[in-house]
């Protein structure tokens, strides 16, 4: 499969190594509006002193719900606290975008996933962080 670019420049990927043509592609997903917006909106993030406090709550109280629920003492109570803190992080300006631009994001990455995988028999998305499947 060849793209305008490698028309407009000569190139054929048949000819460059797949780590090459995998730079590549990293650079032009980096290029992408998806891939932008997501940085920007995560920098935002990163940058409000009220995003990062509510992060810090979120993963405080997450931490203490699975601890609890490993040892068969979580009550329903504190799963509801927890769902609360997180809808008080997701209601974030800055946050809803992130999460917004984050899914955008994913949906580019997944398209590319399923043209990178129309010429082989293989689903890179469905074999991340699996092992040994048949």
């Amino acid at each position: 499969m060849s793209t305008d670019s490698d028309v407009e420049t000569g190139i054929d990927p048949t000819t460059r190594s797949p780590e090459a043509v995998a730079g590549d592609l990293g650079a032009a997903i980096a290029a992408t509006d998806e891939y932008e917006r997501y940085v920007e909106t995560k920098t935002a993030v990163e940058e409000s002193p009220e995003a990062q406090e509510r992060v810090r709550e979120f993963e405080r109280l997450r931490d203490g719900f699975v601890q609890a629920r490993q040892i068969g003492e979580a009550t329903e109570e504190d799963r509801e606290t927890l769902l609360a803190a997180q809808r008080e992080l997701h209601s974030l300006p800055e946050m809803a975008a992130y999460l917004a631009a984050q899914q955008e994001l994913d949906a580019r990455l997944e398209r590319l996933n399923t043209a990178i995988g129309t010429d082989l028999d293989v689903d890179f998305g469905d074999r991340i962080g699996s092992c040994c499947q048949d």
